[in-house]
């Protein structure tokens, strides 16, 4: 392999040819030998391109970076948000706590980038602009990072997650209002329960899911407030007067979110807390989707020694071995999503704990599973939506079986004939395999036609 010198202030350093990367991400990529190459999630990279060049339109507003390195860096922020030099970040999320070095690698790469289109060679010892006295002017590496863990973060939930949850919300909504009328048992304790209608049962579904979304939707204005302009501990040393400000204006330019000053860049630099808060909501609408999965796949467990009260697409073979079987796949997928980011959670919670005196250092591990339980969820939310949902259909005939041989529609002659009465009409039928109405009428403690009207499963359904 063919190298080139970059240098940092340790010293020489052998970079790989034609790569725009520096001495500091070689290091990195030396030091760092843990887990994939280039683990760093790509949406961090992309927010911290934003920030980048907000950063150079901001400092020349100033009048402290001029014009021509402005557009430069501007240039090279929006090949690197188009995508072009994604092979360029090859870092790894198990580094430095603060992410210095993913901030040095786009400083580099801006860096050396904006000297190849001024027209100038990689291997040139000085270069037109400067990684840190340039890209990163009035910046550090403890107020990027954990903005651009906001920025990607919030876009990822607004842009994808809320979508996917409110797609959900629409389907279930819908099946629950044509399924009103649908009566079926309940269950409690996994046992025979009182009547309920399959819409019920499915809107309890969409008020979890609804819940859901009003829980996230107020957390994830958190991130709104950026530290930005707060650099190393939050004091703002090095920044013009109201850079801050003149950061987000421009941030919020480019992305068309508007994002403000912390109110407290200490905090917002120290702690994570707003992390543990937004991803406690995912992990709340994690734990009601493993309770709609369950309930799905139990509703449609059989085809024949089964509940099997609803019909789910058959959207493939479901056995290797025993043919014609058909897997309620969709949901085991939905349920092992929820299982990490409940995982990612605990990891998130133990990583914000890290926060001591000036600054939080466990926070490429909070970025990483962050994004990917928002990503998870998004994805498995649109695919349980389209491949399942979507398409479930009542088994009528086993739902009408399953009501007519329920023993718990006894519960509505409690009031007629009394609970103990009740009780003892439910275990002669079940001992004696009778029906309801068989018992009742041996006890004559209620007309044939009191109980036909009384026995009607629709009225049990609602209050008198």
């Amino acid at each position: 392999m063919k190298y080139r010198i970059e240098k940092d202030t340790l010293g020489n350093v052998k970079v790989p040819k034609g790569k725009y990367w520096g001495a500091q991400t070689q290091r990195s990529i030396e030091n760092f030998k843990i887990g994939p190459i280039g683990s760093m999630p790509k949406e961090i990279i992309y927010a911290y391109a934003i920030v980048k060049m907000s950063a150079a339109v901001s400092n020349n507003e100033l009048k402290i970076l001029d014009s021509n390195k402005k557009n430069l860096i501007v240039k090279v922020c929006k090949e690197i948000l188009e995508g072009h030099h994604d092979s360029q970040f090859p870092l790894v999320i198990w580094q430095t706590g603060s992410g210095t070095q993913t901030n040095m690698n786009v400083n580099e790469v801006i860096s050396n980038r904006a000297h190849e289109i001024s027209g100038g060679k990689l291997d040139d010892d000085v270069k037109i602009i400067h990684p840190n006295d340039d890209v990163n002017k009035s910046q550090s590496s403890n107020d990027t990072f954990p903005t651009s863990m906001n920025i990607a973060c919030y876009k990822i939930i607004n842009e994808h997650t809320l979508p996917a949850l409110k797609d959900l919300k629409n389907t279930i909504e819908k099946k629950s209002k044509t399924y009103k009328e649908v009566i079926k048992i309940g269950r409690t304790h996994l046992m025979d329960a009182t009547p309920i209608s399959l819409g019920q049962e499915f809107s309890a579904f969409g008020a979890q899911i609804e819940n859901g979304i009003k829980s996230l939707e107020s957390s994830l204005k958190r991130f709104l407030e950026i530290p930005i302009g707060g650099t190393a501990v939050g004091t703002g040393l090095n920044t013009p007067k109201n850079y801050d400000k003149i950061m987000c204006k421009n941030i919020s330019k480019f992305i068309g979110i508007e994002f403000f000053p912390s109110k407290n860049k200490f905090e917002s630099i120290s702690t994570k807390d707003a992390f543990v808060d937004v991803h406690s909501c995912l992990k709340l609408i994690a734990i009601s989707l493993n309770k709609i999965a369950n309930d799905i796949r139990f509703l449609a467990s059989g085809p024949r020694a089964g509940i099997s009260e609803i019909k789910l697409p058959m959207n493939e073979p479901g056995s290797s071995i025993m043919p014609g079987k058909v897997n309620p796949t969709q949901c085991e997928s939905l349920s092992m999503v929820c299982s990490q980011i409940i995982g990612n959670d605990s990891t998130i919670n133990a990583s914000a704990m890290q926060s001591h005196f000036q600054l939080n250092t466990f926070m490429p591990v909070i970025a990483s599973n962050f994004i990917q339980s928002a990503t998870l969820l998004s994805d498995s939310v649109n695919s349980f939506n389209v491949n399942c949902f979507s398409g479930i259909e009542p088994n009528f005939e086993k739902i009408e079986n399953n009501l007519k041989n329920s023993l718990m529609l006894v519960t509505a002659l409690n009031t007629k004939i009394g609970y103990d009465n009740a009780a003892k009409i439910a275990k002669a039928a079940h001992k004696n395999g009778t029906t309801l109405k068989e018992e009742v009428l041996k006890t004559n403690l209620i007309s044939e036609k009191e109980y036909d009207r009384i026995m009607d499963p629709i009225k049990m359904t609602k209050p008198k």
